[in-house]
């Protein structure tokens, strides 16, 4: 007995796309990045203030100049003084020897003013020479007269000095009352590390210290050879 078997379906192929290849790209730049800064460069200094007078990083700014607070040994306030006394005194020995020479040049263009023209043409020559150095004499004299009388009649000053281990100082003048705080918290942040802070003070006009006295006013007694003062 015969069977009708169906053969089983032949296998389809199927029209498969492949996957597409994936298209040429150039690998990417690498991006810009900045040059990292050293780790221990230093920041960029900050401009010194020009008044008055700030502590800051162990720092004395006094009007721009800076003074390390370990190098100051010493803080004080006094009152600067002119050299009244020292200053007549000079003009008595260089107008007082002026105004002799001025006196014995007038006595003489005197004396021979009369006769002078008895003389040879010489003579007005002799008449100019005298005449330029009165003229001289005169303005020596009124020299000496305003050196002496720009210091008889200054002001004094009350004074905050700060002294270094070095030749510098700094002097900064104000109210004496002021000045004296500021010594106080100038000595406190030469211990204080951290110490910050600022003050306004004002400036000195001076031009020549020599006309001052500077500092501490010493009395010495007795002879030579002093090993002690009292002040």
């Amino acid at each position: 007995m015969e069977t009708n078997e169906t053969p089983p379906p032949k296998p389809t192929r199927t029209n498969e796309t492949p996957p597409p290849k994936p298209a040429h790209t150039p690998p990417p730049k690498p991006a810009h990045t900045p040059v990292p800064r050293p780790a221990h460069s230093p920041p960029p200094s900050a401009q010194p203030p020009r008044n008055g007078l700030v502590i800051s990083k162990r720092l004395l700014w006094v009007h721009g100049g800076a003074y390390p607070l370990e190098n100051i040994v010493r803080v004080y306030t006094f009152v600067l003084r002119p050299r009244r006394g020292e200053a007549f005194v000079r003009f008595l020995k260089r107008g007082g020897g002026t105004l002799a020479v001025l006196m014995v040049l007038m006595y003489f263009e005197d004396s021979s003013s009369s006769s002078w023209d008895s003389y040879s043409s010489d003579g007005g020559d002799g008449e100019g020479f005298l005449q330029v150095a009165l003229f001289l004499v005169a303005v020596l004299l009124i020299y000496f007269i305003g050196d002496m009388c720009a210091v008889v009649f200054a002001l004094s000053h009350d004074v905050l000095a700060i002294e270094t281990n070095g030749r510098s100082t700094a002097l900064v003048t104000g109210k004496r009352a002021y000045l004296n705080g500021l010594v106080h918290s100038i000595a406190e942040a030469i211990d204080k590390p951290d110490a910050e802070f600022q003050a306004a003070v004002g400036t000195l006009a001076i031009t020549n210290y020599g006309n001052y006295f500077f500092g501490d006013a010493v009395n010495m007694y007795g002879g030579s050879g002093n090993t002690g003062v009292a002040k």
